[in-house]
């Protein structure tokens, strides 16, 4: 896939998912903004992890769920890289996945799912707004929103996490349908369990080797293998998908 002469920005770009996602778009020679919220030391080596690997890279802090921040990471971006061509939305608010130590519904509050809601859902619109200008003057833009195969398929049920990834992918499809006849393209990526992540350091072997024995590939995802995804769902080769789930599980999630 070809992407010189695109302007990329990823959200929560710093390590994990998002780092391996920025590092990849720029390997294809994007121009990447990398977002983060507080580690400027892990965003710098991402910004030279995507250099080392063919692109250009500026860092932006930004907490996305702050309307203001999010206006202003998609100016810095535009003014580094004087566009936006694919805005990926992998950031999400900090979540413990923990089978044994997450809270049940009775135990949630509104507050709870509140949080989510905003990390999720929130900052998804607010960016979608703000890169919208550009890419609708251009009648061109893609946007690939970050979800979970928990929303199909809940094998531990943390609730409040889920329920804002199904509500995301709910408003990936209604933007979908609004933004394709003026050539913007909204789909999603839904991983399984990816490890290891910052969210997923402290999950147990024993679940591991649950979900492995689940899952058709028989093994459980790292980050690197939820880039091929989305680089495809934001490339010209799937210029003709919008409003997509595309499930990224080894198959635990069929359909």
């Amino acid at each position: 896939m070809d992407f010189a002469g695109k302007s990329v920005l990823v959200t929560g770009a710093s390590r994990g998912i998002g780092a391996a996602i920025a590092r990849a778009f720029a390997a294809e020679g994007a121009a990447v903004t990398v977002n983060y919220l507080a580690n400027a030391d892990a965003a710098a080596a991402s910004v030279a992890a995507c250099e080392a690997a063919g692109g250009d890279a500026v860092a932006v802090q930004a907490d996305v769920t702050e309307r203001a921040q999010a206006f202003s990471l998609v100016e810095q971006a535009v003014d580094a890289f004087g566009k936006v061509d694919v805005l990926v939305n992998n950031a999400f608010r900090p979540y413990r996945f923990d089978p044994e130590r997450r809270k049940l519904h009775w135990e949630l509050d509104w507050a709870d799912y509140q949080a989510q809601f905003e990390g999720a859902v929130k900052s998804a619109h607010s960016l979608a707004q703000a890169v919208l200008p550009s890419m609708l003057a251009r009648a061109e833009g893609s946007i690939v929103n970050i979800a979970t195969d928990l929303v199909a398929r809940p094998i531990v049920p943390y609730h409040e996490y889920t329920t804002a990834k199904a509500a995301l992918i709910g408003f990936s499809r209604n933007l979908a349908a609004e933004l394709g006849p003026m050539g913007v393209r909204v789909n999603t990526v839904a991983p399984g369990l990816v490890y290891p992540t910052a969210a997923s350091a402290a999950t147990k072997e024993s679940v591991k080797d649950a979900i492995i024995a689940q899952t058709p590939l028989r093994r459980i995802a790292g980050p690197e293998d939820i880039v091929g995804p989305v680089l495809f769902l934001a490339s010209d080769w799937a210029r003709f998908m919008t409003g997509q789930t595309l499930y990224v599980d080894g198959g635990l999630v069929m359909g």
